[in-house]
């Protein structure tokens, strides 16, 4: 059985076959404020699945990938209901989003628990994972490129930059001292957050990374054990494999 799996993010939406024993090989992107049943079934010509998993934090978008693929195949949208294979140690599950829930399971299943995941995009979130195990919760803080954003947005003479390694912390133009602060600032609060975190958790909690900005972010941190970028699929993959099997 062949599923497709879709993790739809604020920014991007990405798409993967798998079957109940790994990812696939076939990838596709589309930018999520681009998805429509027409830019759909471009990316999608000539794929063939039998159902798909549906991972989304973008509830309009959420509905039309629902809406698309019932047409076609059964559908599970992920949420605090799924078959995730731990519990969850939080007052409201209904607020958990839905690539959260995926990099918990990923994490649990790929590397073990205790376990922190640090995901890297738009927003940079930190799930923690008990050793029960169960999904205890975790924190929300700005992405780094949504930061350099709005200093650009806000300012009348700080441009729009692209993310590079600073070479040194003292930057020698606006542009090096934007991507020094962007760039050593954010690992420094990265820092901060995992160990706070760490002093509220019981045990030795692995730490994996993963996100678009994972791997720039991994290279000055060393308490991260692991860049693994496809985590949230991964995660998607083990629900879709509890909600549909094999069959």
């Amino acid at each position: 059985m062949q599923w497709l799996l879709v993790d739809n993010s604020n920014t991007r939406t990405k798409f993967a076959l798998a079957d109940q024993h790994a990812l696939g090989n076939w990838r596709g992107t589309l930018a999520t404020a681009e998805l429509s049943p027409e830019t759909l079934a471009e990316l999608l010509h000539g794929i063939a699945f039998d159902a798909a998993v549906v991972a989304s934090v973008v509830p309009l978008k959420e509905r039309l990938l629902g809406d698309y693929f019932a047409r076609q195949v059964p559908v599970h949208r992920v949420d605090q209901h799924s078959p995730l294979g731990m519990g969850i140690d939080y007052p409201e599950p209904a607020q958990i989003g839905a690539d959260r829930l995926v990099n918990a399971v990923g994490v649990m299943t790929r590397y073990g628990v205790p376990a922190i995941v640090v995901d890297s995009g738009t927003a940079v979130t930190f799930d923690i994972v008990s050793a029960e195990p169960a999904y205890c919760g975790g924190v929300i803080a700005p992405g780094v490129a949504a930061m350099t954003r709005y200093l650009s947005q806000v300012t009348a003479l700080l441009p729009q930059i692209e993310l590079e390694e600073p070479t040194t912390v003292i930057g020698k133009s606006t542009v090096q001292a934007m991507q020094a602060g962007a760039v050593i600032g954010y690992r420094s609060m990265v820092r901060g957050i995992l160990q706070a975190i760490r002093t509220e958790m019981t045990g030795d909690p692995i730490i994996i990374a993963t996100g678009g900005d994972a791997s720039m972010l991994a290279r000055g941190l060393p308490e991260i054990h692991t860049v693994d970028p496809d985590l949230t699929l991964e995660g998607i993959r083990l629900v879709a494999l509890a909600v549909f099997g094999g069959k």
